[in-house]
Protein backbone atom coordinates (compact mmCIF):
# COMPACT_ATOMS: atom_id res chain seq x y z
CA UNK A 1 0.00 0.00 0.00
CA UNK A 2 1.42 3.47 -0.89
CA UNK A 3 1.80 5.07 2.50
CA UNK A 4 -0.18 8.29 1.10
CA UNK A 5 -3.40 6.51 0.43
CA UNK A 6 -5.89 7.53 2.11
CA UNK A 7 -4.39 10.81 2.61
CA UNK A 8 -5.73 14.14 1.61
CA UNK A 9 -3.27 17.29 0.31
CA UNK A 10 -3.44 18.26 4.24
CA UNK A 11 -2.52 15.11 5.14
CA UNK A 12 -5.31 14.27 6.38
CA UNK A 13 -6.95 10.75 5.81
CA UNK A 14 -10.39 10.70 4.51
CA UNK A 15 -12.65 8.23 3.34
CA UNK A 16 -11.16 5.82 0.58
CA UNK A 17 -13.60 7.22 -2.29
CA UNK A 18 -14.88 10.28 -3.30
CA UNK A 19 -18.40 9.01 -1.92
CA UNK A 20 -18.01 10.54 1.52
CA UNK A 21 -19.73 7.76 3.11
CA UNK A 22 -18.32 5.06 1.51
CA UNK A 23 -16.35 4.01 5.08
CA UNK A 24 -12.23 3.42 5.30
CA UNK A 25 -10.75 0.59 4.43
CA UNK A 26 -8.38 -1.89 7.37
CA UNK A 27 -5.49 -0.68 6.23
CA UNK A 28 -6.14 2.87 5.93
CA UNK A 29 -7.43 2.62 9.47
CA UNK A 30 -4.19 0.73 10.17
CA UNK A 31 -2.67 3.89 9.00
CA UNK A 32 -4.77 6.54 10.67
CA UNK A 33 -4.03 4.57 14.44
CA UNK A 34 -0.55 3.21 13.80
CA UNK A 35 -1.42 -0.30 14.34
CA UNK A 36 -1.01 -3.33 12.01
CA UNK A 37 -3.85 -4.39 9.88
CA UNK A 38 -3.29 -7.55 11.74
CA UNK A 39 -3.91 -6.03 15.14
CA UNK A 40 -7.16 -4.63 13.70
CA UNK A 41 -8.47 -8.10 12.38
CA UNK A 42 -7.79 -9.28 15.32
CA UNK A 43 -9.84 -7.25 17.72
CA UNK A 44 -12.37 -7.51 15.16
CA UNK A 45 -12.09 -11.31 15.66
CA UNK A 46 -11.83 -11.29 19.55
CA UNK A 47 -13.54 -8.28 20.92
CA UNK A 48 -16.16 -7.65 18.18
CA UNK A 49 -14.74 -4.11 17.81
CA UNK A 50 -14.53 -3.68 14.02
CA UNK A 51 -16.38 -2.27 10.68
CA UNK A 52 -20.19 -2.08 11.02
CA UNK A 53 -20.53 -0.63 7.53
CA UNK A 54 -21.65 -2.47 4.65
CA UNK A 55 -21.78 -1.32 0.97
CA UNK A 56 -22.91 -4.07 -1.88
CA UNK A 57 -20.47 -5.69 -3.57
CA UNK A 58 -17.92 -4.52 -0.95
CA UNK A 59 -16.37 -5.37 2.10
CA UNK A 60 -17.36 -4.54 5.40
CA UNK A 61 -16.15 -0.54 5.80
CA UNK A 62 -15.42 1.51 9.03
CA UNK A 63 -17.15 4.39 9.60
CA UNK A 64 -16.04 7.55 11.37
CA UNK A 65 -17.61 6.01 14.53
CA UNK A 66 -16.00 2.68 14.19
CA UNK A 67 -13.21 4.89 13.71
CA UNK A 68 -13.74 6.65 17.33
CA UNK A 69 -14.26 3.37 18.97
CA UNK A 70 -10.82 2.44 18.26
CA UNK A 71 -9.33 5.38 19.17
CA UNK A 72 -10.95 5.25 22.32
CA UNK A 73 -9.70 1.74 22.92
CA UNK A 74 -6.25 2.21 21.80
CA UNK A 75 -6.23 4.81 24.93
CA UNK A 76 -7.18 2.83 27.17
CA UNK A 77 -4.82 -0.05 26.47
CA UNK A 78 -2.24 2.94 26.62
CA UNK A 79 -3.79 3.72 30.09
CA UNK A 80 -2.78 0.31 30.85
CA UNK A 81 -5.98 -1.35 30.28
CA UNK A 82 -6.36 -4.93 29.18
CA UNK A 83 -7.47 -5.48 25.68
CA UNK A 84 -11.03 -6.77 26.79
CA UNK A 85 -11.79 -3.98 29.73
CA UNK A 86 -10.49 -1.71 26.67
CA UNK A 87 -12.80 -3.10 24.12
CA UNK A 88 -15.71 -3.12 26.66
CA UNK A 89 -14.94 0.28 27.94
CA UNK A 90 -15.34 1.71 24.14
CA UNK A 91 -18.13 0.35 22.78
CA UNK A 92 -19.98 1.10 25.85
CA UNK A 93 -19.08 4.50 25.19
CA UNK A 94 -20.11 4.27 21.38
CA UNK A 95 -23.44 2.64 21.91
CA UNK A 96 -24.96 1.97 18.98
CA UNK A 97 -28.97 1.31 18.25
CA UNK A 98 -30.09 -1.81 19.81
CA UNK A 99 -32.11 -4.10 17.30
CA UNK A 100 -35.34 -5.11 18.71
CA UNK A 101 -37.66 -8.15 18.66
CA UNK A 102 -39.70 -7.22 16.04
CA UNK A 103 -37.23 -6.31 13.78
CA UNK A 104 -35.83 -9.95 13.90
CA UNK A 105 -39.09 -11.22 13.54
CA UNK A 106 -39.68 -9.60 10.72
CA UNK A 107 -35.99 -10.30 8.97
CA UNK A 108 -37.28 -13.93 9.48
CA UNK A 109 -41.07 -13.57 8.20
CA UNK A 110 -39.03 -12.40 5.43
CA UNK A 111 -36.66 -15.28 5.06
CA UNK A 112 -33.85 -12.44 5.11
CA UNK A 113 -31.18 -14.69 6.44
CA UNK A 114 -28.64 -12.20 6.07
CA UNK A 115 -30.19 -9.53 7.95
CA UNK A 116 -31.33 -11.51 10.83
CA UNK A 117 -27.26 -12.23 11.22
CA UNK A 118 -26.61 -8.44 11.02
CA UNK A 119 -29.00 -8.03 13.80
CA UNK A 120 -28.26 -10.74 15.92
CA UNK A 121 -24.36 -10.16 15.48
CA UNK A 122 -24.61 -6.59 16.47
CA UNK A 123 -26.38 -7.40 19.52
CA UNK A 124 -24.08 -9.51 20.38
CA UNK A 125 -21.40 -7.23 20.38
CA UNK A 126 -22.78 -4.51 22.22
CA UNK A 127 -24.71 -6.73 24.79
CA UNK A 128 -23.50 -9.82 24.88
CA UNK A 129 -24.84 -13.86 24.14
CA UNK A 130 -26.75 -13.45 27.28
CA UNK A 131 -28.89 -10.49 26.77
CA UNK A 132 -28.65 -11.09 22.92
CA UNK A 133 -30.50 -15.09 23.99
CA UNK A 134 -33.02 -13.84 26.45
CA UNK A 135 -34.00 -10.26 25.11
CA UNK A 136 -33.80 -10.51 21.13
CA UNK A 137 -33.60 -14.19 20.14
CA UNK A 138 -36.27 -15.94 22.64
CA UNK A 139 -38.96 -13.38 22.42
CA UNK A 140 -39.02 -13.58 18.30
CA UNK A 141 -39.17 -17.78 19.00
CA UNK A 142 -41.62 -17.33 20.89
CA UNK A 143 -43.80 -14.72 18.53
CA UNK A 144 -43.07 -17.75 16.09
CA UNK A 145 -44.85 -20.18 18.17
CA UNK A 146 -48.03 -18.02 18.84
CA UNK A 147 -47.86 -17.69 15.08
CA UNK A 148 -47.76 -21.57 14.97
CA UNK A 149 -50.38 -21.61 17.61
CA UNK A 150 -52.79 -20.01 15.23
CA UNK A 151 -52.66 -22.10 12.69
CA UNK A 152 -50.17 -19.95 10.37
CA UNK A 153 -47.32 -22.16 9.82
CA UNK A 154 -44.35 -20.52 10.44
CA UNK A 155 -42.23 -24.12 10.33
CA UNK A 156 -39.76 -22.50 7.37
CA UNK A 157 -39.60 -19.29 9.33
CA UNK A 158 -38.31 -21.07 12.50
CA UNK A 159 -35.66 -22.66 11.44
CA UNK A 160 -34.27 -20.24 8.99
CA UNK A 161 -34.25 -18.14 12.48
CA UNK A 162 -32.80 -21.09 14.69
CA UNK A 163 -29.91 -21.74 11.64
CA UNK A 164 -28.89 -17.62 11.46
CA UNK A 165 -29.14 -17.47 15.44
CA UNK A 166 -27.09 -20.48 15.75
CA UNK A 167 -24.20 -19.74 13.26
CA UNK A 168 -24.67 -15.80 14.99
CA UNK A 169 -23.20 -17.59 18.05
CA UNK A 170 -20.56 -20.17 16.52
CA UNK A 171 -19.37 -17.25 16.02
CA UNK A 172 -18.22 -16.11 19.31
CA UNK A 173 -14.55 -18.04 19.82
CA UNK A 174 -14.06 -20.64 21.81
CA UNK A 175 -12.19 -19.58 24.74
CA UNK A 176 -8.28 -20.99 24.82
CA UNK A 177 -7.09 -23.14 27.71
CA UNK A 178 -4.15 -24.78 27.99
CA UNK A 179 -5.54 -27.15 29.74
CA UNK A 180 -8.40 -29.44 29.06
CA UNK A 181 -12.21 -28.15 28.93
CA UNK A 182 -13.83 -28.01 32.31
CA UNK A 183 -17.54 -27.94 31.15
CA UNK A 184 -18.83 -30.94 28.67
CA UNK A 185 -22.17 -29.54 26.73
CA UNK A 186 -24.75 -32.28 25.60
CA UNK A 187 -28.04 -32.83 24.53
CA UNK A 188 -29.81 -35.45 25.77
CA UNK A 189 -29.72 -39.40 23.40
CA UNK A 190 -32.80 -38.25 20.96
CA UNK A 191 -32.99 -34.78 21.67
CA UNK A 192 -32.00 -33.09 18.77
CA UNK A 193 -32.46 -29.20 19.74
CA UNK A 194 -29.27 -27.93 20.45
CA UNK A 195 -29.68 -24.11 19.83
CA UNK A 196 -30.31 -23.35 23.74
CA UNK A 197 -27.05 -25.44 24.43
CA UNK A 198 -25.21 -23.40 21.17
CA UNK A 199 -26.01 -20.02 23.51
CA UNK A 200 -25.08 -21.22 26.27
CA UNK A 201 -21.73 -22.17 24.74
CA UNK A 202 -20.94 -18.83 23.47
CA UNK A 203 -21.95 -17.41 26.82
CA UNK A 204 -19.40 -19.32 28.44
CA UNK A 205 -16.81 -18.63 26.27
CA UNK A 206 -17.50 -15.04 26.65
CA UNK A 207 -16.96 -15.39 30.06
CA UNK A 208 -13.97 -17.03 29.84
CA UNK A 209 -14.78 -21.17 30.56
CA UNK A 210 -13.65 -23.33 28.23
CA UNK A 211 -16.08 -25.65 26.88
CA UNK A 212 -16.31 -29.10 25.15
CA UNK A 213 -19.48 -29.41 22.91
CA UNK A 214 -20.71 -32.19 21.73
CA UNK A 215 -24.07 -31.32 20.74
CA UNK A 216 -27.53 -32.79 19.53
CA UNK A 217 -28.31 -36.40 20.65
CA UNK A 218 -25.48 -37.60 22.71
CA UNK A 219 -25.96 -41.19 23.84
CA UNK A 220 -25.26 -41.41 27.47
CA UNK A 221 -22.32 -44.32 26.71
CA UNK A 222 -20.60 -41.15 24.87
CA UNK A 223 -20.73 -39.11 27.59
CA UNK A 224 -19.31 -41.83 29.96
CA UNK A 225 -16.44 -41.86 27.37
CA UNK A 226 -15.69 -37.94 27.33
CA UNK A 227 -15.26 -38.43 31.47
CA UNK A 228 -12.81 -40.92 31.10
CA UNK A 229 -11.09 -39.24 28.90
CA UNK A 230 -10.39 -36.56 31.41
CA UNK A 231 -7.80 -36.12 34.34
CA UNK A 232 -9.47 -33.65 36.39
CA UNK A 233 -12.87 -32.59 37.06
CA UNK A 234 -15.28 -32.00 34.71
CA UNK A 235 -19.34 -30.81 35.05
CA UNK A 236 -21.67 -32.21 32.75
CA UNK A 237 -24.92 -30.20 31.32
CA UNK A 238 -27.09 -32.39 29.93
CA UNK A 239 -30.20 -30.07 27.88
CA UNK A 240 -33.66 -31.85 26.81
CA UNK A 241 -36.08 -30.07 25.45
CA UNK A 242 -38.96 -32.51 26.18
CA UNK A 243 -40.16 -35.11 29.07
CA UNK A 244 -39.45 -37.50 26.40
CA UNK A 245 -35.86 -37.32 25.94
CA UNK A 246 -35.13 -36.04 29.56
CA UNK A 247 -34.06 -39.82 30.36
CA UNK A 248 -32.94 -39.60 34.60
CA UNK A 249 -31.14 -42.82 33.64
CA UNK A 250 -28.44 -41.12 31.80
CA UNK A 251 -28.11 -38.36 34.74
CA UNK A 252 -27.07 -41.41 36.92
CA UNK A 253 -24.72 -43.14 34.52
CA UNK A 254 -23.02 -39.98 33.97
CA UNK A 255 -22.86 -39.19 37.52
CA UNK A 256 -21.57 -43.01 38.14
CA UNK A 257 -18.90 -41.98 35.95
CA UNK A 258 -17.29 -39.32 38.38
CA UNK A 259 -18.81 -36.00 36.56
CA UNK A 260 -21.11 -33.44 38.14
CA UNK A 261 -24.08 -33.74 36.26
CA UNK A 262 -26.67 -30.43 35.65
CA UNK A 263 -29.79 -30.16 33.48
CA UNK A 264 -31.17 -27.71 31.56
CA UNK A 265 -33.94 -27.83 29.51
CA UNK A 266 -38.08 -27.79 29.84
CA UNK A 267 -37.72 -31.43 29.42
CA UNK A 268 -36.60 -32.08 33.00
CA UNK A 269 -39.20 -29.84 34.86
CA UNK A 270 -41.42 -33.31 36.09
CA UNK A 271 -37.81 -35.68 36.24
CA UNK A 272 -36.97 -37.01 39.87
CA UNK A 273 -33.75 -35.97 40.13
CA UNK A 274 -31.18 -36.76 42.31
CA UNK A 275 -30.95 -34.41 45.21
CA UNK A 276 -27.11 -33.60 43.89
CA UNK A 277 -28.09 -32.30 40.30
CA UNK A 278 -28.36 -28.89 39.79
CA UNK A 279 -31.59 -27.92 37.68
CA UNK A 280 -30.24 -24.46 35.37
CA UNK A 281 -32.84 -22.07 35.21
CA UNK A 282 -32.01 -19.88 32.54
CA UNK A 283 -28.55 -18.68 30.56
CA UNK A 284 -27.66 -16.50 32.96
CA UNK A 285 -27.70 -19.02 35.55
CA UNK A 286 -26.06 -21.19 33.89
CA UNK A 287 -23.13 -19.25 33.08
CA UNK A 288 -23.37 -18.12 37.18
CA UNK A 289 -23.01 -22.26 37.80
CA UNK A 290 -20.66 -23.21 35.51
CA UNK A 291 -17.82 -19.96 36.01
Amino acid sequence: MNPADGLDDAGEVTPDSTDPNAGYTVRTVALMLGIPVATLRSWTRRYGVGPSGHWPGRHRRYTPIDVAVLRHMQTLIQQGSSSVEAARHAMAANPRPAADPEQLLAAAMRLDSPAAARIVDEYIVHHGVIATWDLLCRPAFVAIEALQSDGDGCIDVEHLLSWTVTRCFQGVPLWPSESAASVVLACADEETHSLPLEALRAALSEHAVSVLMLGAAVPPSALVDTVARRTSEISVVLWAQTPRTAHVSSVHVVQAAGARVLVAGPGWNASELPDSVVQLTGLGDAVQHLR
